[in-house]
């Protein structure tokens, strides 16, 4: 039977409920258990992917097309399951599907509440999504062992009521040995008195306990080490078995955490509470990963041209893939994140100095100049450049400009004035004569893209093949727009290469410069499938392209 480990977070948000619940998944997967893990959001959003990535972060894309909560991606980087749309659900889908339901005459003209209908809805999609799932390694169906079901928000927000309710009853229902509450809350340390403050913990499981949950476990994040003396008070004043307060402090390096979470003796605690016959941990890959990342060989900087540039986390993939590759390659991978409309103020100065530039995806026409000034000045220089979704597309718009003739190339996206609409949507194509006409469509922005998972063949030849050492892949999609087929003859008659299409041809998956040492985009996020155990080919590609570049310019070899 497949035991639940529930995550609640207090006192405040941005505690790291993701990574703490990953790093214990990756333990427990340590010892030979199959997890899954399960992100439940209470806001009213169907899903994330319509939200600015400045308001929320990252939009992770699963392999079956969902657009998810960026949480997901720190469970695919830390445990080899690999998610899909039912790992994550918001208050939205919850309530869009009773709302569906009711409608329907499933309550057979009953009064729908939040309890028991809400919670009912809830319950289901956690135990929908822990049945048997397909073990790759043995090729056959097999029984989730645990699964971990991470609350998003803080324990007092009203938003997330309906789901502290919904696993307070699955407690009961399940019996205690097999659900568990492990509650991840922050331990101050305030300055002027000089001393670590258990207080906010106590209200926070004060407030839980309030609503009928008594955490088991408590994560305590904590800068600096917790004292036996402020154990003791919070396993006290919460109810907690002391050896079940455990310190959480700071680390400089995500991926130690496993690490460090076995040390405190946390998996045995828990594997004890649930019942659980499991194996010693076998941690040598995650202690392998630290030593790669504490030793490196070599260090290069690299400029990540975006425009969502005042929350980092927008990009929380694309920098933990940089930090994968740089693992695999021992090299330590600094990252200058640059505003692109700071490009379009002051120019291409700022990125001088680079050994590499990387433009990542994005929607709409702001800053969109600034990444095709990037995208040039890789070009021109030979500074290695990888374009991601929008890179790719904005490196085909400033090759059309600059070395195919069409002056006022761009993409529908931004512009329909352009007689040159070298990426557009598909629906756009319409040609007339040799003439391309550009019809203005508008749709619902939710769920209109070409997402997930899809087959792209290689370019036998191509440094792209090289790289992957296959003839096709399947990587992950999350865009609208396209390579205009009408236009692409001429562009390929000017230099740039297709090195990737899509299984029936007709799509450009990837291009690449054969004059350039290291000129590569894709319209897909192969960030979304980078780990820190076994990194990602196009990604280590690239940073060992920075290396090359950063030796050849240091020997004075470079042009």
């Amino acid at each position: 039977m497949t035991r639940y480990i529930f995550i609640t977070g207090g006192v405040v948000s941005s505690l790291g409920k993701g990574i703490a619940s990953a790093s214990l998944g990756a333990v427990l997967e340590a010892r030979g258990l199959k997890v899954t893990l399960l992100k439940l959001d209470p806001y009213i959003n169907v899903d994330p992917g319509t939200m600015n990535p400045l308001q929320h972060g990252e939009v992770f894309v699963t392999e079956d097309g969902a657009e998810t909560d960026l949480d997901l991606g720190h469970y695919e980087r830390y445990v080899r399951v690999t998610m899909t749309k039912a790992n994550n659900f918001t208050s939205g889908r919850v309530y869009a599907n009773v709302i569906r339901n009711e409608r329907r005459g499933d309550y057979l003209g009953g009064t729908v509440q939040v309890i028991p209908h809400i919670t009912d809805e809830i319950k289901r999609c956690i135990m929908d999504a822990t049945k048997a799932t397909q073990d790759k390694k043995a090729k056959q169906d097999r029984e989730v062992d645990v699964a971990m079901v991470e609350i998003g928000g803080t324990v007092g927000d009203i938003e997330s009521l309906p789901f502290l309710e919904a696993i307070r009853q699955m407690r009961v229902e399940l019996g205690r040995q097999n659900a568990l509450f492990i509650h991840l809350t922050l331990v101050p340390y305030i300055q002027t008195a000089g001393e670590i403050k258990t207080k906010p913990t106590q209200h926070s499981v004060k407030e839980l306990r309030s609503i009928g949950i008594q955490p088991d476990i408590l994560l305590c994040r904590c800068d600096r080490p917790l004292l036996e003396s402020a154990r003791s008070k919070m396993a006290l004043f919460t109810n907690v078995e002391k050896r079940a307060v455990i310190p959480l402090q700071d680390v400089d390096f995500v991926y130690e955490i496993p690490l460090e979470l076995h040390k405190q003796g946390l998996d045995d605690i828990v594997v004890e509470m649930l019942g659980i016959q499991a194996k010693k941990a076998d941690l040598s890959e995650w202690e392998r990963v630290v030593d790669a990342f504490r030793n490196p060989d070599a260090e290069v900087t690299v400029a990540m041209v975006g425009k969502y540039m005042d929350l980092t986390e927008s990009y929380k993939s694309l920098s933990e893939s940089l930090l994968h590759a740089g693992i695999q390659t021992r090299t330590r991978v600094n990252i200058n994140y640059i505003d692109s409309e700071e490009i379009e103020k002051h120019g291409i100065e700022l990125l001088k100095g680079m050994d590499g530039i990387i433009v990542p995806g994005g929607f709409g026409k702001r800053g969109v100049e600034g990444k095709i000034l990037a995208a040039q000045y890789a070009r021109e220089n030979k500074v290695p450049y990888f374009g991601i979704c929008l890179g790719m597309q904005i490196a085909i718009i400033e090759y059309a400009r600059h070395q195919a003739g069409m002056t006022d190339a761009n993409s529908t996206e931004f512009t329909h004035d352009t007689t040159h609409p070298v990426i557009a949507l598909v629906t756009e194509w319409v040609n007339h004569a040799g003439v391309v006409e550009v019809r203005n469509e508008q749709s619902d922005k939710g769920g209109t893209m070409r997402l997930g998972g899809q087959v792209c063949r290689l370019t036998e030849g191509s440094l792209a093949q090289r790289l992957y050492g296959k003839e096709s892949v399947v990587e992950r999609h999350r865009h609208r727009y396209e390579v205009n087929n009408t236009l692409l003859p001429a562009i390929e008659a000017a230099g740039m290469k297709v090195s990737g299409r899509s299984a029936q041809g007709n799509l450009v998956e990837m291009i690449e410069l054969p004059d350039h040492p290291w000129f590569i985009g894709c319209q897909f996020h192969p960030e979304f499938t980078s780990t820190p155990r076994d990194g990602h080919p196009l990604f280590m590609g690239f940073v060992r392209a920075a290396k090359a570049y950063q030796e050849k310019v240091n020997a004075g070899l470079w042009f």
